[in-house]
Order: structure tokens, then sequence, then C-alpha cells
């Protein structure tokens, strides 16, 4: 049995200096709290600074915002036609002439920052000058964030966690400088942003703060639209809330406080967990998670580089488990901060969570995979206003399920496939048909669309145009039958086919992907698609995701030749612009090397040094030179799915021991 404990302790983030570009957070899964090294968030300014800066967010899953915007204005947006086959078919990706009414409609709906907490000093203002990290310690095991630091001298030690069961901010503080006064807290509530750090500080007129009085422990917040609220509680201090300036300042008593403070969509009433309540809640919780599920463990391991896997691991495990566990498709930067207006994008949804059925934690997956029951009605009417059958899943969106106008966004197609993947995840998981019978739906109306997008030209069926394959670089209008989407279809097809049967149905789809295109080829590698010869020796198309590897790693494709995808494999490696490659790419063609049997070529991918492959000391994938992505979640997600493929083929070099995993597709 493996020491599960010992493991992840080992893996503790511990900073004895400020670290701006990996701050730690703390989170239940549906709510995050990300901190400087004071455990609170008393230097935002400082830490928001630059445009890489990795800002200091409070948000919740539940946390979206519009700005007012009149209810029939989308209507007016003008949309592109496009040609396909002879039909016309329109979609938004077109600004030219539109730019604003474009740019409003992309910014709706955003995550915002719900609230700073931080310190405040009576002498001066706190600066990194006055105010000195001694340690700062992430506990993993306890989910518990410990930091010590010194003003001028004096000691203050602050313990940061996140109640397991709802969306409370905990935090006990200890300082000789509490006693008189010449330490507080403060709260203080920003309007709302798009930006990446989902707040704006001077737009004071623009929201409101209200409550019964100047001492109140309730505070309703009320933001266009938007209304959530705050209570704070705990002992130690006095509460003194200004509502013009929006800010609410805790006046201690002596040298130790105890806060808690709830956001909430709606006010519940319910009462507050002390912190010493909510601390074994949150300690019990942890202890459980990391004791529960799937575990890999590098101790007897003789590469050097197993202690560094081992890390980004079990901090992937953590960092998913603090944002990623809610009833939404996360956004690429999960609730840390705003990417794309903090929306989500769903075809990055496999890589944020496929690996949870892999890593004994379905639940999680079959948690997200009831959004799409809930945006069915959107997907199919999606699918109908564009001529076609069943639903057709959105890219870029937010709870409402609407695609988001995009140059890109609304071309892409590659997500349409991952319902039928995740049900048969769930299925080889649980061993289980009966969650099928309520997915019935899903399943088949994602193959009608999927069937009504392919065109037969007399001998076969073929993908596109118009679309925007995985790999951004192609124009849609030329796109035909690119590599992973045709292969990912008949894939889709077939597992439909086999799913439905289990539900005692006949088969429908066997036919469509028996008469599909087949991969094209060229000089013994694949292409990107059917009308890119060039795929490997012409700009861009070298650059970017090499998605035709996707054919046979992501996927087991019964028409791919092994000997002949292992040469793309090397092609790609020889060729292909790796400063290009996102963070998931990495874990996409170690996987890919796995199934090929190339089990040190998928050690040396997973570990590649490239700025896109970077794991900070808080375990974050940070894309190095990308400003908008100071972390990058689908990078951890796909490192722990294919950690989890190649569980039993390290090379040698690496002695893994393993519990509670299952085998891929």
């Amino acid at each position: 049995m493996i020491d599960r404990k010992t493991v992840v302790e080992r893996n503790n983030p511990h900073y004895k200096c400020i670290n701006k570009k990996a701050p730690l957070s703390v989170g239940n899964g549906t709510f995050c709290f990300t901190s400087d090294f004071t455990g609170l968030q008393t230097f935002f300014n400082e830490y928001s600074e630059g445009e890489d800066a990795f800002p200091l967010c409070t948000m919740a899953e539940w946390g979206w915002h519009s700005y007012p915007f009149p209810p029939d204005e989308k209507e007016k947006l003008r949309l592109t036609p496009f040609d396909t086959f002879g039909r016309t078919v329109c979609y938004a990706t077109d600004d030219c002439g539109q730019e604003e009414l474009f740019k409003r409609i992309r910014v709706n709906a955003h995550k915002f920052h719900l609230g700073k907490i931080g310190f405040e000093y009576s002498e001066k203002t706190l600066s990194f000058d006055i105010c000195k990290p001694v340690s700062q310690v992430l506990s993993l095991w306890e989910g518990i964030l410990f930091s010590e630091f010194e003003i001028e001298g004096n000691a203050v030690k602050t313990e940061t966690f996140i109640h397991p069961d709802n969306d409370t901010l905990h935090a006990r503080i200890t300082s000789p400088l509490l006693k008189d006064t010449k330490l507080r807290l403060r709260i203080e509530f920003p309007y709302a942003s798009h930006k990446k750090n989902g707040a704006d500080f001077q737009a004071k007129s623009s929201h409101k703060s209200s409550s019964r009085d100047t001492e109140s422990k309730s505070i309703k917040r009320e933001l266009d639209d938007s209304i959530y609220f705050v209570k704070i509680d705990g002992k130690g201090f006095n509460i003194f809330f200004d509502k013009e300036r929006h800010i609410v300042d805790l006046i201690p008593q002596n040298e130790s406080i105890e806060l808690c403070v709830r956001f909430e969509q709606q006010e519940s009433g319910s009462q507050i967990d002390s912190f010493n309540e909510a601390k074994t809640k949150c300690k019990t919780f942890w202890a459980d998670f990391w004791s529960s599920g799937g575990f890999m463990d590098f101790t007897f391991s003789a590469d050097p580089r197993a202690e560094e896997m081992e890390r980004r691991i079990i901090l992937s495990q953590y960092l998913i488990a603090i944002q990623s566990r809610g009833k939404l498709p996360p956004a690429e930067t999960g609730l840390t901060c705003n990417s794309w207006y903090g929306k989500f994008h769903l075809e990055m949804h496999f890589w944020h969570h496929a690996h949870f059925a892999l890593w004994g934690r379905t639940e999680e997956l079959k948690r997200t995979m009831e959004y799409y029951k809930k945006i069915l009605p959107a997907a199919k009417k999606i699918a109908s206003s564009q001529g076609y059958q069943g639903a057709r899943w959105p890219k870029m969106c937010d709870s409402s399920g609407e695609n988001t106008p995009s140059s890109v966004a609304v071309l892409l197609l590659w997500q349409q496939v991952h319902p039928i993947m995740f049900a048969e995840l769930v299925r080889r998981a649980e061993k289980n048909e009966e969650f099928l019978r309520g997915y019935r739906e899903i399943i088949f109306e994602t193959c009608e669309f999927m069937k009504s997008f392919l065109h037969w030209d007399g001998n076969r069926y073929v993908l596109g145009p118009p679309y925007i394959p995985v790999q951004e670089r192609h124009d849609p209008k030329k796109v035909l039958n690119a590599a992973f989407e045709l292969e990912y279809f008949r894939w889709g097809f077939r597992k439909a086919d086999e799913l439905l049967k289990l539900l005692g149905e006949k088969e429908r789809y066997g036919e469509i992907a028996d008469k599909l295109s087949l991969p094209a080829e060229k000089d013994g590698v694949y292409l990107a698609h059917e009308n890119c010869p060039d795929t490997f020796t012409s700009l861009p198309f070298y650059t970017d995701h090499p998605s035709m590897l996707m054919m046979y790693g992501v996927l087991y494709s019964e028409k791919i030749d092994p000997k002949i995808m292992s040469a793309t494999l090397d092609k790609v490696l020889s060729v292909w612009d790796k400063k290009t490659f996102y963070g998931w790419d990495f874990s996409m063609m170690a996987m890919t090397a796995c199934r090929l049997g190339r089990y040190k070529t998928a050690v040396d991918l997973l570990l590649m040094d490239s700025p896109k492959n970077t794991y900070m000391e808080n375990g974050h994938n940070r894309q190095e030179g990308d400003a908008a992505l100071p972390l990058y979640l689908p990078g951890n997600g796909g490192l722990l799915l294919a950690a989890a493929m190649m569980a039993k083929n390290f090379p040698g070099g690496f002695n893994v021991k393993t519990e509670g995993l299952i085998e891929y597709i």
C-alpha cells in the first residue's frame, strides 16, 4: 500500500520569498481564492502589474456578470455566409463594420472578482519594502495555506482555507500588531470586469453595496443584473462598513482574530461554522480526497526526472480539485482568473475532465455532463439555424450555452463528439448501463448533427468545408477531411452504436462510419487534411497543435497504420515549431507515443523543455509567451490523462506504484 500522505506532503509548495508569477490558491471545486505571500490579497495591485501578471482573484462558479445590453441587440449582428457543397451556412465570424457590437456580445457574460480581502497598516501604506515574507506553505493534505511574514520586523501569521461545503473563506491571523489596531483587515468590493483580473475598483458609481447598518455582517451586492450576498462572521474584531466606497474594515480587538467571509448567490440565512469547526471539515475533506481515487508513487524511481513528474501530477490533482469540480465545464484558467472573459471552451472539456474517469473520480465527470442536458435546446437551435439536424454543441460559451461570435470559435468542430467520449469513459469506469438511459438523447442528437454535417460525394462521406480543425491554422473554406475530426467522427458513430445497443436499440451509424473518407497521407506521413499537402513544408501549417497525431493517441483508430503514425510523430518532432505547442499538446503527443509502444519518447514529451510546458512552483502550467494564460488547466488535465494511460508502461528508470487507476480506451 502506498503511503499517500508522505507522497502528497513532500510536494507541498514552500515559499520563502515573493513569487508573483506563481501565487498559491485554496478552494473547494466551485470557489477559489488566490493569495499573495500574506495569505490574503494585500498586494493585489502589485501582483496585477505587467501583461503576464498572475492576478489575485476571488471567484465562484456562479459568479457571472453582463454589462447592460439591449435584449434585441444581438439580433443586429451580421453573419458571414459560407458555402457548403452548394448550400449557404452563416456564422458570426466577422466584426468588420460592426466592431463595437461584436465586442459587446463577446465580453458578455463574464466571470468577476467577488471581493478583495487584505491587510491594511495604520502607520503607512504596506509595500514590499516594509512587508517581508518569511515562509509560506500550502499543505496539500489539509487544504490549508500557512503564511508567515513580517511588517517592520513584527511577525504576522495567517492560516487560510475554503470551507469544503460552501463558498466561505476562513482565515486566522495572529500578530502583536493587531492588539493596538495598527494592523487591520479590509474587504473591498469592485465592479465587475471582463478583463483578466475580473475587477474594476475605479467604477465605484457603477455598483451598489448595501446593508442594514454600518456594523452589519450581511452585505448585499448589486452589479447591474448580478446580485450576490456577503456574510461576515468570526471573532476578535469590530466591523465598519462604508457603502459608498464599497469597503468593510475589520478593527481587531486583540492579538488574534478569526475571520469567516461567505459569498452567496442567494442569501441562505444558514449559520456559518466557526473557524475550528470549518478547519476540521476542511482537513477531513482533503484527507478523504487524497485517500480515495487513483494515485501514483515514484518513490523508488532511479530516473532523476521522476521527482518532477510526481510533483506535476500531485499538484495538478490539487489545482483541478479546487476549481474544476462544479456543474459547469471550467474556463481554461478555471476560477483563478479570467481567460476569454471567464467563458469555457467545450473542445477543452475533454482535457479538463476526461482524466477523472481514469483516476477513480467519475462523479466529477458526470456532474459536468449534466450541462449537455441543460443546453440541449440551445444546441439544437444552433444546428437548426444552420440547416442541420440534431444538436450542435457550442464552443466558447457561458452557462446559457449560447455561442460567442469569433473568427475561430463558431467554426470549430471537434467538441461535437465529446459527449459520446464521456459516456464511454463513464461506462467503462462504472460498468453500469443505467447512466446511459438518462444520457441517451444526448448521444442520439449528437450523432444526428454529425450525420447531417457530412456530405456524400457519390463515393464516400466527406467532412467539410467549412470548419476549422483542432489545428487552428487553416482556411475554413478549404478544410476537407481533417485527420483527427474525421477519425473522431468515425469513432463516435461506432461507439454510439455500441452504447445504443446496450440500451436495446438497433444500430444506426455503422454504415456511415464504414463509408467515411480515410485520413490523407503523403510521403509516408499523415497530413493535417486532404487539401493540405504542405503540412510539413509551409508556414503556418507546421505550427500550433499537430492534431493528426491525435488519431492514434486520444483515439485508437482501426484505420491508422502504426508505422505511418510513428513516422508522423518523428516528422512532427523534427520540423514542427515547438514554441507554438500548447500545454496539452505534450500530453497528447505522449499518448500517441505510448500507444505506439514508444514509452521513452512519451516521458521525454511530457517533460520536454518548452515555453508552454512550464510547470510553476504552484503547479500551474504557465503558457510562457502568452500573457493571457499565466495558468492553463488543460495542460494539467492532459498530464493526468497521459500519466494514467502510461501508468504500467513507464520506461526503465521509472519505478511507479499505482492504485485505483483504470485503463484508457
